[in-house]
């Protein structure tokens, strides 16, 4: 009996469904192109996975406390913009061309937030608004081309950030790490801290939250500019990497990191999230991403290989909730 009852346990959980879809995947493409689960294979779908990641960790946090941010994509291709701009032209070194960027997505979250919680904007709206405006501003000031990002080769910052090394076959790069503590810090703190509740109670009711004391308009503030940093860091690494910083960068990424959160059993209405569940989400559709295209699919079918998946999760996860809230 105490078997089944921890068997039934972790059916009910959030990040049940994701872990089954994931190694399902797994097993699909391995089946068809054994060289799907090659170390040089898996070293790839790593190093894609860990910046959007990043991103979907932050988002977890925000769309538990009800809010959304579609600003994130355009600030990954705005910041190694910005970064890129005030080194080449001199104004400053690239490491504090790197600082300067992180400050002004912080400054973008601030303002982000202070629109919702003070002006009472919805977040869609506000966060498209800012959405146009930081891709605007990006593609006004490079004229629409990519920036040039060669001379980064040997700056202990890119080697902190996406320097590489090898683990007998496999190539990980150290963005992996700034990924795994981030997931690890940002859990820590949704499910075993104050912090966390307070995050939880703003999106699940914040009206009694407000009663008991907590600042819901500051935890919000808070997570708008945790979530715009994260987005910037996350296009400093992509950019570092692929020794690229072009304006477009980021295009339809907002919507791809809400279906990963999302996919990994965070709920849409606030109120619940799992960053366990984010980071089976983003593993979900990397190797998705990934697969298709190794078992020879072409790459334009992926939007509807998402599309199934998002409502497919959102079926399972609604029949679970029913059975969990009826004590079955």
């Amino acid at each position: 009996m105490e078997n089944s009852s921890i068997i039934q346990r972790s059916i009910a959980r959030p990040e049940f469904g994701p872990f089954v879809l994931l190694v399902v995947e797994l097993a699909v493409f391995w089946g068809f192109n054994h060289d799907f689960l090659s170390p040089q294979n898996i070293s790839n779908i790593l190093a894609f996975t860990v910046e959007l990641g990043l991103i979907a960790l932050a988002m977890t946090l925000l769309m538990t406390s009800g809010e959304f941010d579609l600003s994130v994509g355009s600030l990954f291709g705005f910041s190694p913009v910005l970064m890129w701009t005030l080194f080449n032209s001199g104004l400053t070194s690239l490491e504090a061309g790197f600082v300067l960027a992180l400050l002004v997505a912080a400054f973008i979250g601030l303002v982000n937030g202070w629109f919702v919680t003070q002006l009472k904007i919805p977040s869609f709206l506000v966060t498209l608004g800012m959405l146009l405006v930081v891709r605007g501003t990006a593609l006004f000031v490079t004229s629409g081309f990519p920036q040039r990002t060669w001379s980064a080769e040997g700056s202990w910052l890119a080697e902190a950030l996406v320097g590489d090394f090898f683990i007998g076959p496999f190539r990980i790069y150290m963005s992996l790490f700034w990924f795994i503590a981030a997931a690890i810090a940002l859990g820590y703190v949704l499910t075993q801290s104050r912090t966390g509740n307070w995050i939880q109670a703003a999106g699940g009711n914040p009206n009694a939250a407000r009663a008991r004391g907590v600042n819901v308009s500051g935890v919000k503030i808070g997570l708008f500019i945790l979530s715009s940093i994260m987005a910037s860091l996350a296009g400093v690494i992509s950019s570092l990497r692929t020794s690229a910083a072009n304006p477009n960068s980021g295009t339809g990424y907002e919507l791809e990191v809400i279906a990963m959160v999302v996919i990994g059993g965070t709920a849409l209405t606030g109120g619940r999230g799992t960053i366990i569940g984010t980071v089976l989400g983003i593993l979900i559709l990397r190797v998705m991403r990934n697969g298709i295209v190794l078992i020879g699919v072409p790459g334009l079918a992926y939007n509807i290989f998402i599309g199934a998946i998002i409502l497919g999760m959102m079926a399972l996860h609604s029949w679970l909730e029913r059975r969990h809230q009826a004590g079955t």
